[in-house]
This record gives structure tokens, sequence and C-alpha cells, in this order.
């Protein structure tokens, strides 16, 4: 029988990657580790993991994760003694798709961005870094050529030598029955060999964390597919000193072993495995697969790479990999359990993902804060319903696909859909809605209102859609537009305590006449932003907070984080109970007013206020507010009235639906910011250009001055900030922005677009992005400084401001 301590600081469960290089990093900061694997390390997934190392990926942060990795990696042999397999011969990726290669260009401006050497090959040049390849249809290719690969088993043997070298204790053969809860607190975790008494369990379990999370209520949508490879005899066009090999049009990887090539896959008809659970004995197995599901890979590989076509194959691979809801992996803690953190769902990427993963997360525990903004990962993203098997089954397999699909964007999912509809939902189809996915509500993302079919054709020009988004964008500067906002998360906060609550996370004065509608962050201690929302005072006791869909989780259980245990506050969740029709326009008061009989004038109804009213028939709660800049209502309507008050204001034939890229590309115009672009939990209300929204003078409540109070004062009394939101317009009318755009000060590098849009009122292309510069941003730089934007491996001159370029909002 296996002896176990009886506590530990840290418990982690599984032994693959993420486990290990957990124990790694917690151990490293002094915490009392425990690692405990059910049958043998590297025994899931790691074992049979291709080894690919790049730092390529989606976001600035996630980089500096991948990044880290490879740095650790290097290291690691000469720390450990273990040979891990690290070869650094680079990533070579080629497309013979020119949308493809405007991606790979795209991607590679973002990379340099964050200092990765990559370069642009012209197809006759591929070959100068993989002979033999046959490049007769190929458009071009990109190399970076500090990428790599390594072996993942001796990787995970030799960050568990470091563990153990640093303290950690990695005990196999231990099964983790449950994890002990009192108080929505971690107080232990019962195993199959007796308890260990422990405040902090860390679910690295892979394709395991679903089914175990469960256990506790902990949603973590993942499930396990069929991934397949195949290994040839050695041959003499496999030579030690290749790169590794990606085409993406035709889902296949190859890496150079040993004289042998690895050729995998990430195909777009990807097959579940593990439905009906996954054996309590699973240790190295291999899955039966099916040979011919593989084959269009291996033929197109073998037009690629002619000498393919002579080479015997040793090993037919197939193994099954955990794949997540949204592609990205599940890091931080597992909301309303303290002590419960998640570091799973790696998505076939966790040998590149998992030191820097380990870091930041080992740094979250010890900080009880991330180390930077984490948001495309935190676990706080997803949804209860997103873990159901209704859900993942569908989804887990499209995920996999779209690891080498393209990446456009706007570009929704097509599985898992029409979950979540809004109470006027038909009335949009009816209308010829093309509708996006946010949070499983199915929302209007854009109106067919010319004579094209309601469906995304992806570009990175201006796309299918991009006439029909004018007609509705000139609407909303011009005349009026409908939005549906009704996926948006509504909560109310109620009791005796519940101003002095909010008034203690938030940055703005809350304790204003009831009807008030107050915009405000919460911040952190360390003064970043944790939420963008508003709260409307509908009695003394009695506040709604509105926050985004895809945040509301979030907020929610931010909030709840901070609810003083004695406080008499109650939260609810009332999504579901109303629809939020924004009308916004110059005509909006005059064609609400033909329907309502409040007052709407500017002195009865000002501006960030909140009343009760009628529309027709129907009871509604409208809040003068907008988030596109100009005149505007939102009308809180209860779901049952909804669907008539959408038809009496369509009836008015003054009233063109808008959908939610128009909002996103009016607010851009305006300025506006939004979290998980703009906002996060590492940028400040001073970097934000947000400072006059907080309130540093307002009361202190029983429990505090209000969170980042003090971090807020010092931001505010250092000076020039050195870091600072700008808006940016292209000059030439023909360009399109999305984000990640690089951010040129006289032909320098100093940010990146965090939000981009085309500003059809404008008549151009607009952005925002953070600029960092050492001796401070401020109006002088902006006006007299020459910028321009990087889009792909060219640069276009723009136009930059602090404030937001529309200016003419009612």
């Amino acid at each position: 029988m296996t002896i176990i301590p009886e506590k530990a600081s840290c418990v982690i469960v599984g032994g693959g990657i993420m486990g290990t290089s957990m124990a790694y990093h917690m151990a490293e900061l002094g915490y009392d580790t425990v690692l405990l694997e059910r049958q043998k390390l590297s025994c899931g997934t790691t074992w049979h993991a291709a080894g690919l190392l790049t730092r390529s990926r989606a976001s600035a942060n996630l980089i500096k994760l991948a990044k880290y990795s490879l740095e650790l990696y290097t290291r690691l042999p000469e720390e450990t003694g273990q040979s891990i397999g690290l070869k650094l011969n680079g990533s070579l990726s080629v497309t013979s798709s020119p949308e493809r290669l405007e991606e790979f260009h795209r991607t590679m401006a973002m990379g340099q961005l964050q200092g990765i050497t990559a370069t642009a090959l012209r197809p006759e040049e591929i070959a100068e870094y993989y002979p033999e390849i046959n490049t007769s249809d190929l458009v071009g290719g990109m190399i970076i050529p500090d990428d790599g690969q390594c072996n993942p088993a001796d990787l995970n043997q030799a960050m568990a030598i470091g563990a153990r070298q640093k303290g950690a204790k990695l005990i196999e053969g231990v099964t983790v029955q449950d994890v002990l809860i009192k108080d929505k607190k971690v107080w232990g975790v019962q195993t199959d060999q007796g308890v260990i008494e422990t405040a902090i369990v860390v679910n690295c379990a892979g394709m395991w964390a679903r089914e175990f999370g469960a256990q506790h209520g902990v949603s973590i949508p993942l499930h396990a597919c069929e991934h397949y490879y195949v290994v040839t005899e050695p041959f003499a066009a496999m030579t030690t000193d290749l790169p590794v090999l990606r085409e993406p049009d035709q889902c296949a990887y190859y890496k150079e072993d040993a004289g042998k090539l690895l050729l995998g896959a990430f195909e777009r008809n990807a097959r579940l495995w593990g439905e009906s659970g996954i054996p309590d004995d699973f240790c190295f197995d291999e899955l039966a697969g099916d040979f011919e599901h593989f084959s269009p890979v291996l033929e197109a590989a073998m037009h690629r790479f002619p000498p393919l076509e002579e080479a015997g194959i040793k090993t037919f691979f197939c193994g099954p990999e955990s794949f997540s809801a949204d592609g990205r992996y599940y890091l931080g803690p597992a909301p309303d359990i303290a002590g419960y953190y998640l570091g799973c769902g790696f998505n076939s990427i966790g040998i590149q993902s998992g030191g820097g993963a380990a870091m930041a997360l080992s740094r979250w525990i010890n900080e009880d804060a991330p180390p930077f903004d984490l948001w495309d990962v935190d676990s706080r993203r997803s949804f209860h319903f997103q873990a159901t098997d209704a859900f993942i089954r569908d989804r887990a397999p499209e995920s996999l696909g779209d690891l080498y699909d393209m990446h456009w964007p706007y570009k929704q999912p097509k599985t898992a859909r029409d979950l979540r509809r809004s109470p006027v939902h038909d009335i949009m189809q009816q209308n010829q809605a093309c509708f996006g996915v946010a949070a499983g509500w199915e929302r209007p993302n854009w109106f067919a209102h010319t004579a094209i079919t309601p469906e995304y054709q992806h570009s990175y020009g201006k796309s299918n859609w991009f006439e029909c988004a004018e007609i509705e964008h000139q609407a909303v500067r011009k005349t009026c537009a409908l939005f549906d906002l009704s996926s948006f998360g509504k909560f109310r906060l109620v009791g005796r305590d519940a101003l002095n609550v909010l008034q203690y996370i938030s940055a703005a004065n809350i304790d204003t006449a009831i009807g008030n509608v107050i915009y405000t962050q919460w911040l952190n201690k360390r003064g970043g932003i944790e939420a963008d929302l508003t709260i409307t005072r509908l009695g003394q006791q009695d506040f709604l907070i509105t926050t985004g869909p895809t945040s509301a989780n979030r907020d929610w259980y931010w909030l709840k984080k901070h609810l003083p245990a004695d406080a008499d506050a109650h939260l609810i969740d009332v999504t579901a109970n109303e629809a939020i029709l924004a009308v916004m326009g110059p005509d909006s008061r005059e064609i609400l007013q033909q329907l309502c009989a409040t007052d709407l004038g500017n002195a009865a109804f000002p501006f960030g206020t909140s009343q009760d009213c009628t529309i027709g028939a129907a009871p509604v709660r409208a809040q003068r507010i907008s988030y596109v800049g100009e005149l505007g209502w939102e009308l809180f309507v209860p779901s049952d009235w909804a669907a008539y008050v959408c038809r009496l204001l369509l009836e008015t034939k003054r009233i063109t639906l808008a959908g939610m890229h128009t909002l996103d590309a009016c607010r851009i115009e305006k300025g506006f910011r939004h979290f998980g672009h703009e906002l996060s939990d590492e940028d400040t209300l001073v970097e934000a250009g947000m400072s006059f929204l907080a309130y540093p003078d307002k009361p202190k409540t029983p429990y505090g001055h209000f969170l980042g109070r003090e971090a807020f004062l010092t931001q505010k009394s250092a000076g020039i900030p050195t870091k600072r939101m700008v808006q940016f317009c292209l000059q030439d009318p023909e360009l399109m922005l999305y984000h990640n755009e690089p951010i040129l000060l006289d032909g320098t590098a100093v940010g990146y677009l965090t939000s981009g849009a085309y500003g059809h009122y404008l008549g151009c292309a607009v952005g925002m992005g953070y600029i960092h510069h050492t001796d401070g941003v401020n109006a002088e730089l902006i006006n007299t400084g020459d910028f321009s934007i990087q889009i792909g491996l060219e640069t276009h001159s723009a136009k930059a401001s602090l404030k937001g370029f529309y200016r003419n909002a009612h």
C-alpha cells in the first residue's frame, strides 16, 4: 500500500505535463506539494503527444506563456540531468491558399511584436528549408526558426525530476476519489489510500477533468476525441535538420523523428471518443482507430512530400485527446469553491503550453490574482450548459477541426447552436438576421437588408455583409435603429446592505437618486479592471446590474466573492426575465414618443436615468443610455411582452434592425471601451483614459474604501502614463481592421489594436489600442507622431486621437 502524507499545502490531481509542471512551479514557490496520479506519469495523453513547440499563439499573453514554456524546457535538461529530445530546428508553415497566406502574415505581425522572429517565404524559398517538398501549388509560407520539438514523455519525466528536486512529492498508483469541501472551501481530498488534508486542489486530470469536476459541481466543458498520426519507417529524405512542417489547409503536421516521419492530423470531421466514460484501467492505451478516416490526410501528404510514397508505415496510431468548447484551455479558480483550481483542456497543445500555463496558475494561486490578463483561458468564461453531454459532444469535434481551420474574423461555431433564444428571436429571423452566438445566446450579428442570403462569406476584406452593415450603421447615425440586447446578463442585488456592497466594489458613486443608471468599473487591488457594467438604482435597497453576456459569469462570481459574509445583500440572476430592445438614433425620441405617454424630453428624462413607462399596452422600464454615441433608450421589457413591443416599434416603418457588428463599429467610432478588448484586469482606468469615472472621495463603506482605490490614486498621481488607450483611423478607405494589428510610431512598434471595425459614418476603418512610450503618452505625442498600422506585412498611414473620432452624439 502506498504511503501518502496526512497533510499538504497543495494537492495536484493528474500526472500529465500540466500536473508535473504545476508540481514544479508550486514547489518552487515554497508550497508543500503533492501530486497524485492514479496510474503512471504521462499515461493519459502526454505520452503520445507529438511534442511540437511553437510560440505563435492567438494573443499577446498566450504568446508570453508559450515563450516561457520554451525557455523553461531549454534549461530543464541541465537542471535535471534528463534529456527531453529538444531540437530547435524551427517550424515551417505552408499554404496553397491566398487567404491562408494572409492569415500567416497577420500571425507573423503579431508575433514579431512579441519578439518572435518569423520570415515570410515565397514558394521557391520553401524547399530550402524542406528539400524535396512539392511547391508547385503553394503560394507561400512562413518560417519561425527558433521553434522546434521535444519528446513529451521525456519532458514529463524531466519536469517530475525537477519538481522532486524542489521538494514536491509525486505519487503514482493513488486515485483521488473526491475533493472534500465544506462551506464552499476545499479542506482535503479523499483517495483510495486515505485522506490528505489540504486547502488547495488543482484539477489537472486531462480528459478525466470534466467527469471529476462534475462531482463537485465544477463545470469543465471538454471531451475526448480521436487523434490520429502515422509513423513511417526511416527513409533518406527525413534528415535530422528538418523543421516541423504544418500545412493547415490539409489539416496536417509533419515531425521528423530519428529519420522517420510522424504525420499527424487535426481533421475537420473529427470523431468523439469515450461517450460511455473512460475505463478506470486506461493507461498508455491506444484506440482501434479507422485507417480510412485518416487516408485523405495521408494522400494529401504524399502529394506535398513525394518521398513519402515510397516510405513504409511502421505505426498507425489513434489515441484520445481532450478538446474544449472553444478551443482554449481552462486555467484559474473554479467559481464558487475557494481553493479549487483548474489546469486542463489543452486541445492538443499541452506540451507547448504546459510550462507557461503552470507558471501563471501557480502565481495566480500564490497571489490570489493572475499575473497578467488571462481572460482568453480563464475558467470563469465557461457556462454550466457547455459541460453537458448534449453540448460538448457536438462541440468538441468541431474544436479539434478548428485548430487548423481558417481563423476568420467573426467566424461562428456551427455545432451546439440554437440553445438560448431571445423573446424576439423569431422576429429577428423573419427579418433575415444572420445570427452569431455568445454564451449560448443566438444574437443577430447583421441583417440581410440587400438581396443576399443571411450567411457569412468570410474574407479579410469587405465581405458579403459589408453593404448591409453600412445600411444599419447609417440608420444609427442618421435616423433610428433597433438592437436586440436581450442576451446581456442582468442581476438584482437587494437587501439592507446592497448599497454598501456596491459602493465597496464599484469605482463610481452608486449612492445616487433612485432611477439613476451608473456606468462603473470594478477594480482589483492593483487597480486593474475586473468588470465594466452599469448599475441601475431601482429602489433604496434594490439595484440592477447589467453586463455583457460573455462576461456575465465572471462578474457574477466577482460580486459573490466580495459579498461580506454578514452582509444583508441577496444576488438574483434575472437575465431571462426581461428582453432588452435598444432603440438608438437621432429620431429615437420622436418615434418612441408616439408609442409612450411618458415625457421623453431632455428635462423630464435626462441621460443616465431610468423610468417605468408603457409602450403601447406593455409595461417597460426605459433607460436613457447609449453604447453607440447617439440619443437612445434601452427598453427593458418583460419577456412575455417583448415580441409585442418589438412589433409595435417595427410597425412605425421608421426603424432599421441592426446587429452586433454595427453596435461594435459604432462604439469604436465613438471610442467607447469594451471589456475583454480595451479593458482587462491588467489595464487601469488611468491607462484607459477613464479616470473621470472613479470617485475616490466618496464615503468609506463599513467594508472599507472601494476596491482598488489606493492603486488608482497612486496611478493617477504618477503623472503622464506611459501606456494609454488611443483611437486610430486609416487613411485608405478600402482597408479593413479587426484586432491585433501592430501600431507603429515613427516606424517602431508601440502596441497593437485591441478592437477594429469599419466606421461607415467616418468612411474608413477604425481601431483602438494601447500604445507604450517611455516618455509618456500625451496629446502632443498623439498629435505630432507619425502613426501607422501594420496589416500583415504592409504598413498603412493612420490618424491617432485620444478622443473618439465621432463626436456628434446627442
